[in-house]
């Protein structure tokens, strides 16, 4: 049992690892931090969207910029959009759970904002249709997915691939990631 534990542990740190090596990826971070820096200054607002624990760090990471993540400051306007249940049961049930993200983004995105889609496998298909609303609005897109980056990845304005095939070790890894980002566009703003 302390085997397969450190073998888990280990696979983790292999994951870090070769986010570390990758120059591509560390140049994607840093576009992602300067896109949102931007969108922020301007006005604008930054829009999560993931399923199951992708759903859970989409809110985890919206709530850093909303509320705070190391300085005391005034919050920054970022939204997951999965939050409001009776939205999401509503159109699930009238349309199609297909569409949860892209209507939502059709009513409430604005040209300028960040929108930050996550998938493990990149093809989400109400991540994917987000996505295409997005482009259509001008609203950048972000796309944190695993090694392959699935349908997301021509779809993304920039993308973060997390060099991996397994779904704990991807999303551990956006959390990392999202942290970053939060860490230092929250720096460059205040």
């Amino acid at each position: 049992m302390i085997q397969q534990i450190e073998s888990i542990i280990q696979a983790s740190i292999d994951t870090k690892q070769s986010l570390l090596a990758d120059a591509l990826l560390k140049d994607s971070i840093l576009k992602s931090i300067d896109v949102i820096t931007q969108s922020f200054k301007q006005g604008n607002k930054v829009l999560f969207c993931g399923n199951g624990g992708s759903a859970a760090d989409a809110q985890h990471l919206a709530a850093e910029f909303s509320g705070r993540f190391y300085k005391n400051r005034k919050a920054l306007p970022a939204e997951a959009l999965h939050c409001n249940t009776s939205y999401l049961t509503a159109v699930a049930n009238d349309y199609s759970y297909d569409v949860i993200y892209s209507r939502l983004i059709e009513g409430i995105g604005v040209k300028g904002d960040v929108l930050i889609g996550l998938s493990t496998s990149g093809n989400s298909v109400n991540i994917v249709k987000a996505f295409e609303v997005a482009r259509s609005m001008g609203i950048i897109t972000i796309g944190f997915t695993g090694a392959a980056g699935g349908q997301m990845k021509e779809l993304s304005d920039i993308l973060i691939n997390v060099p991996s095939t397994v779904t704990p070790r991807i999303q551990e890894s956006h959390i990392l990631v999202g942290h970053i980002i939060c860490e230092m566009v929250e720096a460059n703003i205040f």
